[in-house]
């Protein structure tokens, strides 16, 4: 122990204060990792149980579950962070100025994305649906996230990014049970009377 002193002027019993305090914030770092990442489990799934018992759309159950893991895993592993004394200020900035980038680039897919989230959400239409937007008719075969798949009266598969049909307007022919049809019929009473 004095060669570690006369080398490096480290006195003994500062070094060992020095490892017991750093010893302790990274096993309570472990600690705050491990039952962080177990709650964000127990609380995914408790999530899930709770939308697959209520009449919620299987995309939307499993896009919520899966951003709230991931937003609770990055929350759990800020907080490790900040118990190593690491000071995450200047990374949630960088953080931050690189999702604004990350969002300008994808400006159009983060439409689509939003309008995903809002066709599930507020249910316009569903799968199975007979629907007219301003650019395609047809029924509703698949709704993504970022897009929507209309089958066309003659067997055509027209995919729709679901930014312009949330904000457009939807016709839902299959919404209500009953339905008014006109038909309109078009005769000559000249020809009916002439021999």
């Amino acid at each position: 122990m004095k060669m570690l002193e006369s080398v490096f002027g480290i006195n003994y019993a500062d070094f060992n204060q020095f490892l017991l305090k750093i010893g302790t914030q990274i096993v309570i770092a472990i600690v705050i990792l491990v039952a962080g990442f177990w709650l964000t489990g127990l609380m995914t799934k408790g999530i899930r149980r709770i939308m697959m018992k209520s009449d919620t759309d299987p995309g939307l159950t499993s896009f919520l579950t899966s951003f709230i893991s991931l937003a609770s895993k990055i929350l759990v592993v800020i907080t490790a962070f900040t118990q190593l004394g690491i000071q995450m200020t200047s990374f949630i900035t960088l953080l931050g100025a690189a999702g604004l980038a990350i969002g300008m680039a994808f400006s159009g897919t983060l439409s689509n994305f939003a309008g995903g989230v809002m066709i599930l959400v507020l249910k316009p239409f569903k799968v199975g649906d007979m629907i007219v937007t301003q650019s395609a008719q047809g029924k509703v075969t698949e709704i993504q996230i970022f897009n929507t798949y209309l089958m066309t009266l003659d067997n055509k598969v027209v995919i729709l990014p679901n930014g312009p049909v949330a904000n457009g307007s939807i016709t839902n022919f299959t919404k209500a049970e009953k339905r008014r049809v006109e038909w309109t019929f078009i005769w000559n009473m000249e020809q009916m009377f002439t021999k």
